[in-house]
């Protein structure tokens, strides 16, 4: 935990850093939450990779709302967390609001 708020803080006054890998670092509750918190105010961080970090359902929580305020991320990647229904709708949640880019599906480029 203690490395996440030491990240967290790095991430609040950061304006160069573009992009983030934190894969396979195993992130707590408390760690999701510290991080949501800088995500709310970093406006240099586009792209965020937190695959395989067990992030459970209520981690989600804590990130989805940063995701409503953030105007920088174009890209987060969840992969391989342990994300269940619930953890999917305040994602789902969060997406109607802001501002992360999807490409377009090969189908939608024809």
């Amino acid at each position: 935990l203690g490395g996440c708020k030491w990240l967290s803080e790095a991430l609040k006054v950061n304006q160069s850093l573009t992009s983030l890998f934190l894969g396979c670092n195993k992130f707590s509750l408390g760690g999701c939450k510290w991080l949501s918190e800088a995500l709310k105010v970093n406006q240099s961080l586009t792209s965020l990779n937190l695959e395989y970090n067990q992030i459970s359902s209520e981690g989600c929580k804590w990130l989805s709302e940063s995701l409503k305020v953030n105007q920088s991320l174009n890209s987060f990647d969840l992969s391989f967390n342990q994300i269940s229904s619930v953890g999917c709708k305040w994602l789902s949640e969060s997406l109607k609001i802001c501002l992360l880019y999807t490409s377009p599906s090969p189908r939608d480029r024809q």
